[in-house]
């Protein structure tokens, strides 16, 4: 079988990183977790459960990922995040396809992610998943260097590599409790903010005023999160709540840099 190594990123994620672990060892000849300084027991359980463990300074989703993938002893690498369980069919999906010779010209796989909300085992069938480039060859392919992003992309524009596809899933449970969500909203939200600011994308009123409405709307309706009954609204409302604090961020922070000079303006007057 191809070997295939497994890298996480962490920051306290002890709850739920053993059963992440143990999901893939069926795949895995080695898996990485590579945390950014949890103050819980997220290493121990680790390393208890067969991890190699790195610390790596957070500097962003891009060079996070690109430091574990340097990390991998193997050719081939499948990454996941703390909040995302690969699923028994997929193992053995995996299993079988690496039990065989690969296309040599074979860039890697897409695989669906499909949310699993609390309380649930499973996700429900209709639920909204996003189908993302995870499980490649990394002469072929690697993760971008941007800050709020996390892309795996193809190394060369060669007509001759190929994706395929990947018929079973991943479980992503990105929310612990409705305190968790809101906690990511805030932390996530402010790193848009700052990435809109360095590329001098400014947000308008009406952008502020719509977003929200055509959010919930995205959520609640293309999203399928109506499936949820009344838990639907709730997580389409917080969906929508994400944009709305995204957007108000980045115009205080275009705000502030527009009052700067002024400012600047007024001290140099005093002297």
């Amino acid at each position: 079988m191809t070997p295939i190594s497994v890298f996480i990123i962490t920051k306290n994620e002890a709850d739920r990183i053993l059963e992440i672990i143990n999901a893939v060892k069926k795949i895995a000849d080695e898996v990485l977790v590579i945390d950014s300084g949890s103050s819980d027991n997220t290493c121990d359980i680790a390393l208890r459960a067969g991890a190699k463990v790195m610390f790596n300074e957070w500097r962003g989703y891009g060079e996070q990922k690109i430091f574990g993938e340097k990390q991998c002893r193997n050719k081939w690498i499948l990454n996941i995040d703390a909040d995302e369980e690969v699923s028994e069919e997929l193992c053995a999906e995996i299993s079988e396809i690496f039990s065989k010779k690969i296309d040599e010209n074979l860039a890697g796989f897409r695989v669906k992610i499909v949310n699993k909300f609390r309380f649930e085992k499973k996700p429900k069938k209709l639920a909204y998943y996003y189908n993302q480039f995870r499980l490649y060859n990394k002469d072929f392919a690697g993760f971008s260097d941007s800050t709020i992003h996390d892309s795996v992309m193809l190394k060369s524009s060669d007509n001759q590599l190929k994706i395929s596809q990947l018929k079973n899933i991943i479980y992503h449970q990105s929310f612990r409790s409705f305190s968790h969500w809101i906690e990511k909203i805030n932390s996530y939200s402010q790193m848009q903010a700052n990435d809109a600011l360095k590329k001098g994308k400014n947000t308008s009123f009406l952008k502020v005023f719509f977003t929200p409405l055509f959010a919930f709307f995205k959520a609640f309706f293309l999203r399928r999160y109506f499936i949820y009954g009344f838990n639907g609204v709730i997580y389409s409302s917080l969906f929508a709540f994400s944009r709305f604090v995204k957007a108000i961020k980045i115009r205080e922070l275009f705000q502030a840099q527009s009052n700067r000079p002024n400012q600047l303006q007024k001290a140099d007057s005093v002297y």
